[in-house]
């Protein structure tokens, strides 16, 4: 189904086209000036120059071409000076594309032409770490953009792309060593390891830190982890055994608190995977002539003739032969390339990150492992800060664990739940939990990616305003009318979709049909801030209709049965929207 704007412009393209003029000009876009148009055309303004006449003229010329076409049936045009064509949207056109729109199981979203197989990277975590609200943004905009590329029709792998090897394993290593030297993992004898780990989640995680901060104060134990990491990556049965029990724990807890976002992936691979590809693409790389030494350092030259800043050459070997992230982030392209080929690789990473993945994207462009026709995308986000604008910390001033911030916030809702009638005793947790995320979900997507903002709890658990918690409560109240009507025996049918009466009313429709096309354009620029704005847009429109509107209590059943309509496919494009943002609405509230 195409959606509402692709067609009005396809009848301005017809009626500019048969006036004489190219269709190049036609695009119709949501008014500006809602006071006076719903939709408008400004191309007569952009083909004065080409075609050597006054804005106003060829305007005219398409809208008598308009009214010939018999448009008249779709929408009125007005011309206004100097040159613009002003539409609005006949009541009855728009009900019936609403009623097509309701029938359609994508709700008019259209689907790509060519779908694509793309691989989204983003999460990042390091093993044997709890998450904390540094990964907060990465989750979260990684799982909407990998649903918003599903949503129109693309093939697509989220990966969590785990961090898991280098020094951080040797540190681990090293301070069990310390603490348990009689474990088999220390012994230089071949033998069956425990299937037990021997640590849990809560120890693993006070081992990392205790073992860092050794490392920092003690250059014996600093090089003694670096010789365990060396030990590792050699394959020491001992230590790759002990490697992948505080992988298998690290993931098992890693995989509960994603869970709690609502934040799946597909694939669960880490740098390690990329390990065995990075030999035979390092001797590649030397071989083909792409990479030179400097100063010891294997190097790969990315800057260009047109660059208008410096970029640096990028590093694949140290000059002592270790390998760097850039390495690894080669190798592991080269991973996927080989196992999927995909058409195009996301990275939901911080903006921080741009000149390492510019350095890394040039590099396997130039050597060939993929093509020119691989898109290789960085989604670059911004910090998360506190009202003092720093970065969001606990009150002592430590980095806050998600889950404790996800606590917090579920106690500050299921609080404010309890307080509601409409809600049960025992639904007050499950409903605290589903608020609460989307109290989280859309203080942070409601943000255009690539800014710093600031996470105010009190403003994203209000149910008043662009939150998250407001857009549950308008979905909420819906649902509560609907159940209603079929519990008085009304039928909701979109079928019974009428012409709109009320300018609430067909501004709520107008909104409604701008689904597709607001959606498909957070696609296009992997913008799920816009669709944030169109669900508040749509919120706010249902809710004024709502306090304008008798609807329960409409005498002429039509009518009601039309509103019925309305209401269904309000809450069915609200509800989409929120899957595609990663959370869900409860039933009552």
């Amino acid at each position: 189904m195409r959606n509402f704007t692709d067609i009005l412009t396809k009848l301005l393209g017809d009626a500019f086209e048969a006036a004489g003029y190219d269709r190049d000009f036609c695009k119709v876009q949501v008014s500006n000036r809602p006071d006076l148009c719903e939709y408008q055309c400004n191309g007569a303004m952009a083909g004065a120059k080409k075609f050597h006449k006054a804005p106003f003229v060829i305007a005219e010329d398409v809208v008598a071409k308009l009214k010939e076409n018999g448009a008249e049936t779709c929408f009125s045009a007005e011309v206004v000076r100097p040159g613009f064509i002003n539409l609005k949207v006949v009541p009855s056109y728009l009900s019936d594309y609403l009623k097509e729109e309701a029938a359609d199981p994508n709700l008019s979203l259209p689907q790509v032409d060519q779908p694509k197989k793309i691989i989204i990277d983003y999460g990042g975590p390091n093993v044997a770490k709890p998450l904390h609200v540094g990964h907060l943004r990465a989750a979260v905009i990684g799982e909407s953009i990998k649903r918003l590329c599903r949503a129109v029709g693309n093939e697509v792998l989220g990966d969590v792309h785990l961090g898991d090897w280098g020094l951080q394993m040797g540190l681990i290593i090293t301070e069990l060593k310390h603490r348990q030297p009689d474990l088999p993992y220390f012994k230089d004898v071949e033998q069956d390891f425990p299937k037990e780990p021997p640590f849990t989640i809560g120890e693993l995680e006070e081992i990392y830190p205790a073992a860092s901060a050794k490392s920092k104060e003690d250059s014996a134990y600093h090089e003694e982890a670096l010789e365990a990491t060396h030990l590792l990556q050699e394959g020491k049965p001992g230590y790759r055994a002990l490697w992948q029990q505080i992988l298998d724990v690290s993931v098992a807890d890693l995989k509960r608190n994603y869970d709690r976002l609502n934040v799946h992936f597909d694939l669960w691979k880490s740098e390690s995977d990329a390990q065995p590809y990075i030999p035979a693409m390092i001797e590649q790389l030397k071989a083909d002539g792409v990479a030179r030494l400097d100063q010891g350092a294997l190097v790969v030259d990315v800057k260009k003739p047109e660059d208008k800043k410096e970029i640096p050459p990028c590093i694949i070997l140290k000059s002592d032969g270790a390998s760097l992230y850039a390495t690894t982030d080669c190798a592991t392209i080269v991973e996927r390339e080989k196992l999927f080929k995909p058409d195009e690789i996301i990275y939901v990473v911080d903006k921080r990150q741009h000149m390492h993945f510019e350095q890394v994207f040039r590099t396997v462009k130039k050597a060939g492992i993929v093509d020119d026709s691989t898109e290789l995308v960085h989604v670059g986000f911004g910090t998360m800060n506190g009202k003092d604008g720093k970065p969001f910390k606990t009150r002592e001033g430590g980095v806050m664990r998600l889950q404790v911030l996800l606590d917090d916030i579920k106690a500050n809702m299921e609080e404010k739940i309890r307080g509601n009638h409409n809600v049960r005793t025992e639904d007050a947790g499950k409903t605290a939990g589903q608020v609460a995320l989307a109290a989280v979900k859309y203080g942070d997507l409601s943000n255009q990616a690539s800014k710093d903002y600031v996470f105010d709890v009190d403003k994203f658990t209000s149910f008043e305003g662009n939150t998250g918690p407001y857009i549950l409560y308008t979905i909420v109240r819906i649902k509560s009318i609907l159940k209603k009507a079929q519990e008085e025996g009304s039928p909701v049918d979109a079928r019974n979709l009428l012409p709109a009466l009320s300018e609430e009313e067909k501004k709520l429709m107008l909104d409604l049909s701008g689904f597709g096309s607001s959606v498909y354009a957070a696609y296009e620029e992997l913008a799920p801030h816009k669709i944030c704005a169109y669900i508040y847009q749509l919120s706010n429109d249902f809710n004024r209709f709502y306090h304008e509107t008798r609807i329960l209590a409409e005498e002429d059943q039509k009518r009601k049965e039309s509103y019925l309509a309305l209401l269904k496919l309000t809450a069915d494009v609200l509800e989409k929207s929120i899957d595609i943002l990663g959370f869900d609405a409860p039933d009552y509230m």
